[in-house]
């Protein structure tokens, strides 16, 4: 088939690279606009767009897919089927008529459960066991379309967002190329998604990132795990930000009061509202990432101080 891939961030390449390398012809990719990055704040191309540049596709960065340009264009490319990964902008109407079998989005989760914009994060925040990943033909409502395939995959005790996420961009790009071949082929209908079991994942915002140390450990373990790499959890320590990485139940460490830090030679301890956990890496304002170990002993702690 003709193929018009939407896609924008790293976990989208994955899927591009599967259709690049097979016997449909990705006739250009459709991407979001160049952001500012890095220290010196120059524009710079998404993952999607360098992967395509690379391959000689035709790239597109419609600021609006309602843009009248962008629309005559795709109508000029004619393609088959849109496959989406990751897109990061709504459709309209117009740009979802144009292709004959529409648009197929690559979804990280077992619709109708976590439809959204972070169905991994609130998996794991949610203490889900398994998850997966969907490819549906995309409708004018939020991730309701009929469902073509799905595959599951286990969550981990120690799964970040950002491991889970990469497992199933892999695993979800298989699914995606053989939702391609099954529709060039006819031999896939989608079927309508189950009316019961619909959740919702809303983005995780950096304010929901900061750590209420009043919380269970175990709700604390899984926010931590949910917002690693983005948007980062985080608390405050002598008034200033202090970002955490993955934190490691420690139940039978004694009693703390919540926030309350006690430094062992190798561990470092800070209480909750159950038992304590143990910090792995943190990363002080300004300063770089490091383990928490070392953190402390460059802290200097003082019997008053506690993570807010």
């Amino acid at each position: 088939m003709r193929l018009v891939f939407a896609g924008t961030p790293d976990t989208a390449l994955p899927s591009l690279t599967a259709l690049l390398g097979s016997s449909h012809e990705v006739a250009a990719v459709v991407t979001r606009p160049d952001r500012p990055s890095g220290r010196g704040r120059r524009l710079r191309p998404s993952p999607v767009a360098s992967l395509a540049a690379e391959a000689g596709v035709e790239v597109l960065k419609p600021a609006s897919a309602r843009d009248p340009e962008f629309l005559g264009r795709l109508r000029e490319i004619a393609p088959d089927c849109c496959p989406v990964v990751a897109y990061g902008a709504l459709l309209p109407r117009e740009a979802l008529d144009i292709p004959r079998h529409g648009w197929v989005n690559l979804h990280f989760s077992l619709l109708p459960a976590w439809r959204g914009a972070a169905p991994v994060q609130r998996a794991i925040l949610h203490g889900d066991d398994m998850t997966g990943a969907s490819t549906f033909l995309i409708e004018e409502g939020l991730d309701t379309g009929p469902v073509y395939g799905v595959l599951t995959e286990p969550i981990r005790p120690t799964d970040t967002s950002g491991d889970l996420l990469g497992r199933l961009a892999v695993a979800g790009a298989s699914l995606l190329l053989d939702t391609m071949n099954g529709i060039e082929a006819g031999v896939l209908e989608p079927r309508p998604q189950p009316t019961e079991g619909v959740s919702h994942a809303a983005k995780l915002t950096p304010e929901d990132a900061r750590v209420d140390w009043q919380s269970p450990a175990l709700h604390i373990d899984r926010l931590v795990r949910a917002c690693t790499p983005a948007p980062g959890a985080w608390t405050t320590f002598r008034g200033a930000r202090l970002k955490l990485g993955p934190v490691r139940p420690a139940p039978g460490a004694g009693e703390l009061a919540p926030g309350e830090i006690r430094a062992g030679k190798n561990e470092v301890l800070v209480g909750t509202g159950t038992h304590p956990v143990a910090l792995g890496e943190v990363q002080p304002q300004g300063k770089r990432v490091m383990p928490a170990a070392d953190w402390v002993r460059g802290a200097a702690l003082t019997g008053e101080d506690a993570l807010h």
